[in-house]
């Protein structure tokens, strides 16, 4: 039983950790701060960031819409 714990425990901070890297990854491409992942702790107030994220400007993106490749 200890060892079923132990595994589920396991697979949840794997599973954790590849979706904050990929967070911090998303955000660091479209040039928002790395902090507003902090943002995604708080129920409510993740909802309203995660949806200015999807439909403002990003600020590593031109006037044409498209991205800055010497951003990689």
């Amino acid at each position: 039983m200890h060892n079923d714990i132990r595994a589920v425990g396991f697979a949840a901070l794997v599973i954790l950790g590849l979706a904050l890297w990929a967070t911090v990854r998303i955000l660091h491409k479209t040039g928002y701060s790395v902090w507003w992942i902090l943002l995604s702790v708080i129920l409510i107030i993740n909802f309203i960031a995660y949806w200015r994220l999807a439909f403002v400007r990003w600020p590593k993106v031109d006037d044409t819409n498209k991205p800055d490749v010497n951003a990689f």
